[in-house]
């Protein structure tokens, strides 16, 4: 048999026994191979469940078709960055496609592979309508309820990561937490990711954590893959567990592409580990940052408050003056005071000095005209003494009569014949003795009986 432009060695059943048969080159064999697959199968249609699509920076998609049926076979398939811009979308893991291609050797691996022409969607694939009939299930239970979710810690001070511990996304995770939050300190609680047995090492290192309660966030994280290779974290029991969890949880499962039912679960979903590491630590040169701004302003503050405070006491300190100053001014209020009231005190004092001569004077009036009435009252007084006074009677020429004890005589009744008896004259007075008393028969008034010597 030959093929198109490679020379096939003719194997003999008997060789000479010189000859030595001859062999092939890694390269040849394998374009002989692709040479007789398109010679054979040229352009095939072939309908499968897509898995583990990828779409490079180049444009290019790398995917396989796996068997509808559940079987275990597998096609890797290219589609080239100028037939993939045909797609009206990007198909998903799981979806039931029929692609049209040609059959071809990637001669650097030596690999099998399908060179994809067109794509076309045929429905879901039974992978994925059990991962949607799942999703309804637990939907419809409430455990992707919003309400369940709970904020996560703006500066958690310890991680937990739930992950492979032989995987990149174990190192991705450290290295970008240790760049963006060096000071949170990062524990593994290791799991298996993928397999049969991921589910319930999942579980089983989440109960870990909440059972040891010793990390502020959870992060559930692995790497890209397929729908197969990612079906572990669609796992009911686990799901519920997240959802379950005392302690927040971040899914940061596979590619941005990638959705698992723990992304619906989680309080928080992230496009990858490494973003899932980003939204749980709050990078510290940005903390810093933040903390040399708000420094910046709270000095700026503080400044503008010094310098108001500042202002303020200038101008108390202009409204407050001098003590001297103000002892002076008191001194001249005082001196201004004391002028005032010493001129209150002389005006009151003439006042009181002229009402004193108005009223001295007054009682001056009132007491002259009281003693001249009086002098008049004793004058009459005086008169009317000296018209009853006995010796201006007896300078008239009449004596007055008084027996030896010094007592007048006023009546004759009252003598007796041979009596002494004193009479007294305005000019002297004489001893005399009674030598007869003539009484009258009525009282006459008669005046005073000139006495005889």
């Amino acid at each position: 048999m030959a093929f198109k432009g490679v020379h096939v060695p003719r194997w003999d059943d008997s060789p000479p026994a010189v000859q030595r048969p001859a062999a092939w080159t890694v390269a040849a064999l394998l374009l002989a191979v692709a040479d007789a697959l398109a010679a054979r199968f040229g352009s095939v249609t072939v309908r499968g469940e897509l898995s583990g699509f990828t779409r490079a920076a180049s444009g290019h998609c790398y995917f396989a078709l796996k068997d509808g049926a559940g079987g275990g076979a597998s096609l890797r398939c290219v589609m080239f960055r100028r037939q993939a811009g045909l797609l009206q979308s990007l198909p998903r893991d799981g979806q039931q496609v029929e692609v049209r291609g040609r059959l071809s050797l990637y001669e650097p691996r030596g690999e099998l592979q399908l060179v994809v022409e067109s794509l076309q969607s045929v429905g879901a694939g039974r992978l994925y309508e059990e991962f949607l009939r799942l999703k309804a299930r637990l939907e419809q239970a409430g455990w992707f309820d919003p309400a369940r979710k709970r904020a996560l810690p703006a500066h958690p001070r310890v991680i937990g990561v739930i992950t492979s511990a032989s995987g990149a996304v174990w190192h991705d995770v450290v290295t970008t937490l240790r760049r963006r939050a060096p000071h949170v300190k990062v524990i593994l609680y290791p799991s298996l990711v993928q397999g049969s047995e991921a589910p319930a090492s999942l579980r089983a290192a989440l109960a870990q954590a909440n059972a040891r309660a010793e990390v502020d966030v959870v992060l559930l994280c692995r790497g890209g893959g397929s729908l197969e290779d990612l079906w572990a974290f669609n796992d009911e029991q686990l799901v519920m567990a997240v959802a379950q969890s005392a302690i927040p949880v971040v899914s940061g499962v596979g590619h941005e592409t990638d959705i698992s039912l723990t992304d619906w679960a989680a309080d928080l979903r992230a496009p990858t580990p490494t973003a899932a590491a980003e939204l749980v630590s709050p990078a510290r040169d940005e903390l810093l940052q933040m903390l040399d701004i708000q420094a910046q302003g709270l000095a700026r503050r503080v400044h503008q408050r010094l310098d108001e405070a500042t202002q303020r006491l200038d101008l108390a300190s202009l409204r407050l003056r001098d003590p001297r100053r103000i002892l002076q001014s008191q001194g001249e209020r005082l001196r201004l005071s004391e002028q005032r009231w010493r001129g209150a005190l002389r005006a009151e004092a003439q006042r009181l000095g002229r009402q004193f001569m108005d009223r001295q004077q007054r009682w001056q009036r009132l007491v002259e005209r009281a003693r001249l009435a009086a002098l008049h009252e004793l004058g009459l007084r005086e008169a009317r003494l000296r018209a009853v006074d006995p010796r201006d009677v007896l300078s008239r020429g009449y004596a007055w009569i008084e027996g030896d004890d010094g007592r007048p005589i006023i009546s004759a009744a009252s003598l007796a014949v041979g009596q002494g008896v004193r009479a007294v004259w305005a000019d002297g007075s004489a001893q005399a003795t009674v030598t007869a008393v003539e009484v009258a028969s009525s009282p006459v008034a008669v005046p005073p009986t000139r006495a005889r010597g």
